[in-house]
């Protein structure tokens, strides 16, 4: 169910989970296309050659991997859906059409002022040493948390 036209579903603010944050600026039903995730397309390779989005922190990336093996770099040409945080409980999940075009959808109802979350299910190739493997800790603080941004090993 696409969002509909002229009602502002989302605000971005400092969030308590990390940085900023997306949150709910009206009810939004379950099923609901919220924002489309924008940025260039690009290599993993051209995106890992570009300059950190925050040098600080390099596991900090707006990217988003997408089915053709390409990623969806929001540095660039990127929008509010950057923002959105990592749950281990999410309130959204992500979707990648037939276009390759990935859209963050309601889970279930969003309540105003609810932060906007999905599961990031990171995948890093390679053995992570225990320092590397803390650059992913998850802070979303919610009863179900895994303690880490990476997918659940297979």
């Amino acid at each position: 169910m696409p969002a509909s036209a002229g009602i502002r579903l989302y605000t971005v603010r400092n969030s308590a989970i990390h940085g900023r944050g997306v949150f709910a600026s009206a009810e939004i039903p379950r099923g609901t296309r919220i924002v489309e995730y924008k940025g260039k397309r690009t290599s993993w390779d051209e995106a890992l050659a570009a300059p950190d989005s925050d040098p600080d922190d390099p596991a900090h990336t707006f990217l988003f991997e997408i089915d053709d093996g390409r990623v969806i770099d929001a540095r660039v040409r990127g929008n509010a859906a950057r923002w959105i945080n990592h749950s281990c409980a999410p309130n959204c999940v992500t979707h990648e059409d037939d276009a390759g075009r990935v859209f963050i959808e309601a889970k279930r109802r969003i309540r105003p002022g609810e932060e906007l979350t999905y599961d990031y299910r990171l995948s890093v190739e390679g053995r992570l040493s225990r320092k590397e493997r803390a650059q992913y800790a998850c802070r979303c603080g919610t009863a179900k948390c895994r303690g880490t941004l990476l997918a659940k090993p297979a």
